[in-house]
């Protein structure tokens, strides 16, 4: 006999996710062994119950499902399916991908359809396989909507930290990490390459320093003239960060100037 499929389910909305419950208790085959309101709860969930298949909607306040999978521990992803109301751009990654996902409101069938799935891709030992394809299809979908972000969870121990992106100073790279710095002096860390995090930040809020640093123009209290014809940038949480000469340049031209 094959074994029960645990499940986690997370949806901010209780209508969609008790319908959701519903449809999966009237399977013999599924157990659901958490549910989530949030994204945070979800990735408690997930962390602790180590189901086989999560099913997260990707539309979440503070931590969406996209989220939830970029906070979870190394080898702690599950099977992921993303249930969303119809986004063409996600439906595009998902299925150039093969990642499962469930439109709303939920089909019972089209939702047995993506059990079995995952029930053949256990069988199969296919879980490294798609981890891989869930992050091609993040991708993919993060590049063609490229929404500028407000927030940037960020994860500290057992919790996670959601720092609003209006508070933040500075982003220094340093070798795989990103160190944010806030106008209050708060640190954190972050594992993502600053070009892709530039892509999403408003151009008009950010501007480089140097190959490796992004400011928060608007915590840009005075520039020192520098010998060479560099600038050193003092901000107003404190710091003080080396400007390279090209953006020196570039920093003259668009925001030293009335």
């Amino acid at each position: 006999m094959t074994a029960r499929l645990r499940v986690v389910i997370a949806d901010d909305e209780r209508p969609a996710r008790s319908f959701l419950a519903a449809m999966l208790r009237s399977f013999d085959d599924v157990t659901i062994v958490a549910e989530a309101a949030t994204g945070k709860e979800a990735v408690r969930a997930i962390e602790r119950e180590r189901p086989d298949l999560a099913l997260l909607d990707l539309q979440m306040p503070e931590l969406d499902g996209i989220g939830v999978v970029r906070m979870l521990k190394k080898g702690a992803t599950p099977l992921i399916a993303f249930v969303t109301a119809y986004d063409e751009y996600a439906v595009r990654a998902f299925e150039l991908n093969a990642v499962d996902y469930l439109l709303k409101p939920v089909d019972k069938a089209r939702l047995r359809e993506a059990l079995n799935r995952a029930q053949e891709r256990i069988e199969h030992a296919e879980l490294p396989d798609h981890g891989a394809r869930v992050g091609a299809a993040i991708q993919a979908y993060e590049t063609a909507t490229a929404p500028r972000l407000e927030r940037i969870p960020v994860r500290k121990r057992d919790e996670i930290v959601i720092v609003p992106v209006s508070q933040i100073a500075s982003i220094v790279a340093d070798g795989e990490l990103l160190h944010l710095t806030t106008l209050r002096q708060e640190r954190h860390a972050i594992a993502y390459r600053l070009k892709d995090l530039e892509e999403r930040l408003d151009p008009n809020q950010f501007v480089r320093l140097g190959r490796g640093t992004l400011v928060n123009i608007g915590a840009i209290v005075k520039v020192n003239v520098m010998p060479g014809g560099t600038h050193l940038a003092l901000l107003s949480n404190g710091q003080k960060l080396p400007v390279s000469r090209l953006q020196s340049r570039v920093l003259r031209e668009r925001f030293l100037k009335l």
